[in-house]
């Protein structure tokens, strides 16, 4: 009796590690929505921190820093035919940390940090004519590392550090009239390094660090009515590994991807909003190097991560995003 008893235990165990395992294995197939590919690498140096924004079927990305220099080379990416093009080189010093961002048919770059001071000049790019024009100063002073958006024909940057403190401004520029206004009722904290992607024309803002700690608001703003929203925070709930720094943020068809950053370290899990539930999915994490500092392009309906860096080691590849695609380790 005493070895069929046993016998019974062992086989007991064995049949419960062994559903145990091909349970695990399937919740583990289940969650894997989000596919990306490899593009056409960049022709360029290799970088972190540079600045990016899409105009119509084009990406731009430019200035960053390589290891070595700050940079101010800059670059066109086509869409649609997956491959670079060098434009003029950005007219002000080489810098990273900088601001880009994109109104209706141009391009504007400003701020930054050149290696020994915080910068504050700001300059407008005509893919047209592939000129450079310098514009008013930023309203906001000097500044690096702070967020940046275009939306409604204005554009707007806010938060980042002045040199000797993290901000939580916000300033609106008037391509119109060549004019910075300073917008009032961000309830947000102080921050840098944080990120925005634009949906449906209201703006949504998140992460970021301050004082050594990661921030974790959320925040909605509305360019019709200037006002800013809060919505759910980014570790209101336990399964939530969103909160970071240093990471992009991009829409994709009415959904706004949140991807790699720094969290104790280079990562690259991404995660998917939800603008109508105020809810947040993790999907495929980058299927690359894990990254801080990268830049992102979406013209809304495709979107893309590059460049970047972990540790020492500075990236020049770029990946495409299918986030409704299953994932696929063959591509």
């Amino acid at each position: 009796m005493k070895n069929n008893k046993t016998s019974f235990i062992a086989i007991l165990i064995i049949s419960i590690n062994t559903i145990t395992f091909l349970s695990c294995s399937s919740d583990d197939s289940s969650e894997d929505r989000g596919n990306w590919q490899e593009r056409s690498v960049f022709d360029g140096t290799p970088r972190s921190n540079a600045i990016s924004f899409t105009i119509g079927d084009f990406g731009y990305m430019g200035t960053g820093y390589n290891g070595d220099d700050y940079l101010n080379d800059f670059w066109q990416y086509n869409i649609e035919g997956n491959y670079w093009v060098q434009k003029a080189d950005f007219p002000g010093v080489g810098r990273s940390s900088a601001s880009g961002f994109a109104i209706d048919d141009k391009g504007y770059v400003g701020v930054g940090y050149d290696g020994d001071d915080e910068l504050g000049d700001f300059w407008e790019y005509n893919p047209n004519t592939n000129i450079w024009t310098q514009k008013a100063n930023f309203g906001g002073g000097v500044r690096r590392a702070a967020v940046e958006f275009g939306v409604n024909g204005m554009g707007y940057i806010g938060t980042g550090n002045d040199g000797d403190n993290d901000k939580k401004d916000f300033w609106k520029y008037n391509p119109q009239t060549d004019v910075w206004s300073e917008l009032v009722g961000f309830g947000g904290e102080k921050r840098i390094d944080a990120t925005t992607f634009v949906i449906n024309n209201k703006v949504y803002l998140g992460t970021g660090v301050s004082n050594g700690l990661y921030k974790v608001d959320f925040w909605e703003f509305d360019p019709t009515t200037e006002v800013w929203t809060r919505k759910k925070d980014l570790d209101e709930e336990d399964d939530y590994i969103i909160t970071r720094s240093n990471a992009v943020g991009f829409s994709i068809n009415g959904l706004g991807y949140i991807s790699t950053g720094y969290y104790g370290g280079a990562i690259g899990t991404t995660w998917e909003y939800n603008p109508l539930l105020d809810t947040w999915e993790e999907i495929t994490a980058l299927e690359a190097t894990v990254r801080q500092d990268a830049v992102a392009f979406s013209n809304g309906s495709r979107g893309y991560v590059l460049m970047g860096r972990t540790g020492s080691l500075y990236l020049d590849d770029i990946y495409e995003l299918y986030p409704q695609d299953d994932y696929d380790d063959e591509d």
